[in-house]
């Protein structure tokens, strides 16, 4: 069997916090707002994962006003949940993201966003797809006061041979 998923998070940008997207620390006047680190993709990631395979959200596994999340690293929060969908009969076959931000510039950070995400999901990387657009400044990513990040995921039932 095979499951798709999709998940979406948006963050609004506030200074004096670093921006953290698909767990590197990009350079940037502002960070996301958030509970944990606030990585936007690596929680859109998260969503599409626990959609897919019928596990509630993000809210759920790591609630907002838990003290034992605040700052957390999404990374670990995202292997978190890989080890729960293999614990669940479930493995992920491939992820696409895609961040909608209007600055700052993305492209030079995609090859270590991508390698973060196949670490912490223990695939290889050339299964993870990473990209990025912009809204030619519409919206709040547009006017820069927030970033996005959608993903979609597909995940597959462990067999046999596969587990």
């Amino acid at each position: 069997m095979i499951r798709i998923g999709t998940g979406f998070d948006a963050h609004p940008l506030v200074p004096g916090r670093p921006l953290v997207l698909g767990g590197v620390e990009i350079p940037h006047a502002s960070g996301l707002e958030g509970h944990s680190d606030g990585d936007a993709l690596m929680h859109a990631v998260i969503d599409a994962l626990l959609g897919a395979a019928a596990l509630g959200d993000i809210g759920t596994h790591f609630p907002p006003g838990d003290p034992r999340y605040a700052g957390a690293d999404s990374g670990d929060l995202l292997r978190r949940i890989a080890d729960l969908l293999r614990e669940q009969g479930w493995n992920t076959v491939n992820v696409d993201c895609t961040i909608v931000a209007e600055r700052p510039r993305m492209a030079p950070h995609i090859p270590a966003m991508r390698n973060n995400l196949a670490a912490a999901l223990a695939v290889p990387a050339e299964r993870i797809s990473v990209k990025a657009t912009t809204t030619d400044g519409l919206g709040f990513t547009g006017r820069g006061e927030g970033i996005a990040a959608l993903a979609s995921v597909l995940i597959e039932e462990i067999s046999g041979e596969n587990a």
